[in-house]
């Protein structure tokens, strides 16, 4: 592959592993020279252009395939994977953030029922035992590519006949525009996760690939009405924060 030019760049003996000097190697042409998408050398010839062993360049790549830079696609060969997008940790609707990055946002409807919540999704939406509540669930798209599968619950009392309703829009937008109804707080839990069956199914990934996981409780006027679950695909999003040293008023600000 003509773009993947390093000549400057050699792999010798030292106390640096050859395979960690590959990597690194790798890893500027990545990020400096080729677009998303674009095919590496084979093993074999990336063997002969640096003079180590196969076994050397497989673990360069697959530690590069780890860390989400590349991508390998069985029978076609290990490409540069797409570039994370940042997931930011502001109450947006998922339609108008892919907007806001130029991407077209799609949705898929997979399921939409009435039925009794678990008991953690009853307490925070301020259910009575045993209360029905709208489940929803949707895969949502940016440009045709599946990024994020949402399982969320919604209390009925604010939001009447919201399953009759085209749930294959921005969600947030068909509330404000139907309801009044706008989310102005929500506390938000994030974690990883691996992908099971069902969901690598959707998502157009292998079982086991990393996702990272938000489960959002919306409240409007102080009144708990979304319990979301969200599975985002961990290849293309990465989460980052701004920390600052002041911790909240109630536990007295840093020792």
């Amino acid at each position: 592959m003509g773009t993947l030019e390093v000549a400057a760049d050699r792999v010798v003996d030292g106390p640096t592993p050859k395979h960690a000097q590959l990597r690194e190697i790798l890893r500027r042409a990545i990020e400096q020279e080729l677009p998303p998408g674009s095919p590496i050398p084979s093993e074999r010839e990336l063997a002969e252009r640096y003079g180590v062993s196969r076994l050397t360049v497989r673990s360069a790549i697959g530690k590069l395939v780890e860390e989400g830079l590349l991508t390998r696609a069985r029978g076609k060969g290990t490409f540069t994977a797409a570039r994370r997008m940042e997931l930011q940790l502001y109450l947006m609707s998922f339609t108008v953030d892919m907007r806001r990055r130029g991407l077209v946002p799609t949705t898929d409807v997979l399921d939409r029922a009435v039925d009794v919540p678990p008991v953690p999704t009853a307490n925070a939406l301020g259910l009575g035992a045993g209360r029905a509540a709208y489940r929803l669930s949707r895969l949502r798209r940016a440009d045709g590519v599946p990024l994020a599968l949402e399982r969320g619950w919604y209390h009925p009392g604010p939001v009447p006949g919201l399953l009759d309703l085209d749930l294959s829009q921005s969600l947030y937008e068909l509330l404000a525009r139907h309801y009044d109804l706008r989310f102005d707080q929500a506390r938000q839990t994030v974690w990883s996760e691996a992908a099971d069956r069902e969901t690598a199914k959707l998502l157009g990934i292998r079982t086991g690939d990393p996702l990272l996981v938000f489960r959002r409780i919306s409240t409007t006027k102080g009144e708990p009405v979304e319990d979301i679950t969200s599975w985002y695909r961990g290849d293309r999003y990465q989460v980052t924060m701004d920390l600052d040293p002041t911790l909240p008023a109630e536990h007295g600000g840093m020792p």
